[in-house]
């Protein structure tokens, strides 16, 4: 292929994405816009009336059994759309929408330790793929839509479009990322972010003073910490994992977010851990103001895992940058740096590791905190990333020593 009939084949692509990824955008801003004035309204109810939390295994029950009446198919989520992205078979069930923003916000009404970020994506990724079904896209096409519509709604939910773009990108790339949707998912993303704030729907801001300047020791702290927030993203997928894996040996599925709420509510209400439930955004704003107890990050892992292993809807993004934000508020006078930046750099790093997204979380930094912590959130998120690919390279290498070891005996 020559330069002439490359530029005119780019030109002619991004004229017919263009006006497709806007209106992925659309729908995108829009959907993410009724998620957050809604769980807006569901978290000041809960929190006005905590009573509310009696009621969580009941409302985990309901949407247990709706899911298990009407969306056995779709109940995989995020996953679901990534494999279609890899192996494309059937046009996503457009019921995806309504049951996941239901489940969700039912899940913050009544007090569980989930996110808001899987909903936005798998509401904004049927939409898309009734767009796809419409205007009878090719199964390449179809991937990159379905890419799009994750960053958008990614975008979206957290008005981070450089972030978003990237993030349909790599959340799915498996080592391999597809340049040829970089332009949809950017578009995608920044119409949506538009959109949101178009509508009056404010993100909440999160403040760091002042960056200080690149130093060695500075370097080498960041280093430390990013190995630890790799750690603990770690830790947050492999417990999530393990609870969703005992929780199923309970055989009929609506009965185990029921179960699950049980043990959320009656651990709340008796050791009064409200701090430790819904999105959990006032103590993300306040690991940036002042030093919080050092607890609070376990303690939000262990609600969260519990409550994601139990099967309530949501997502996992915001309890991981809570979880983060708290570590890194909690270790900054061990590595002398300000508590605030090493808050910060928990928030992206620990959502880096558990997501294996260190370009996304790098520019989402860039984008909340300012072109200044760029270095510091690149150094963190990678070796957050390196550590829990690391991890998992050495229990294969360490299980295959132990399968051949015991093969010879």
């Amino acid at each position: 292929m020559n330069w002439q009939t490359f530029y005119r084949q780019t030109l002619r692509d991004m004229v017919l994405w263009l006006p497709l990824a806007a209106v992925i955008g659309l729908c995108a801003g829009l959907t993410s816009a009724l998620l957050l004035v809604t769980l807006d309204w569901a978290t000041a109810t809960r929190v006005a009336n905590p009573i509310l939390l009696v009621f969580l295994p009941f409302a985990g029950l309901l949407v247990g059994w709706v899911y298990y009446e009407w969306g056995r198919e779709i109940e995989s989520g995020n996953n679901l759309l990534i494999d279609e992205i890899h192996q494309p078979r059937a046009i996503t069930q457009l019921r995806m929408m309504p049951l996941i923003f239901i489940g969700t916000v039912f899940s913050h009404l009544f007090g569980a330790s989930v996110g808001r970020e899987g909903t936005a994506v798998q509401m904004s990724g049927a939409l898309a793929d009734q767009i796809a079904l419409i205007t009878k896209r090719k199964v390449q096409d179809r991937r990159v839509i379905l890419m799009a519509a994750m960053s958008a709604g990614f975008a979206g939910v957290f008005g981070t479009p450089l972030a978003g773009a990237v993030f349909g990108l790599e959340v799915q790339a498996l080592g391999k990322m597809r340049n040829n949707a970089l332009f949809p998912c950017l578009i995608a993303s920044l119409v949506s972010d538009w959109l949101v704030r178009s509508l009056g729907v404010h993100h909440t801001h999160y403040v760091i003073p002042s960056i200080p300047a690149v130093t060695i020791m500075g370097l080498l702290a960041v280093l430390f910490a990013g190995v630890l927030f790799g750690l603990a993203g770690k830790s947050f997928a492999e417990l999530t994992h393990w609870v969703a894996k005992h929780f199923k040996r309970i055989k009929y599925p609506p009965l185990r977010p029921f179960v699950g709420g049980v043990c959320v509510a009656s651990l709340v209400l008796i050791f009064g851990a409200e701090r430790y439930i819904g999105l959990g955004i006032p103590s993300i704003v306040e690991s940036f103001n002042q030093p919080i107890p050092f607890w609070d990050a376990p303690l939000k892992l262990f609600f969260t895992t519990l409550s994601l292993g139990a099967g309530f809807k949501g997502g996992e993004v915001t309890p991981l940058f809570y979880i983060g934000a708290t570590m890194g508020n909690a270790l900054a006078p061990l590595l002398n740096m300000p508590f605030p930046l090493l808050a910060g750099l928990g928030f992206v790093a620990v959502f880096a590791g558990a997501a294996n997204t260190p370009l996304t979380c790098t520019l989402m930094g860039i984008e909340l905190f300012g072109a200044a912590i760029g270095p510091y959130a690149l150094l963190a998120c990678v070796v957050a990333f390196f550590v829990f690919g690391a991890q998992q390279y050495l229990c294969g290498a360490a299980l295959g020593l132990w399968q051949r070891s015991a093969n010879d005996r």
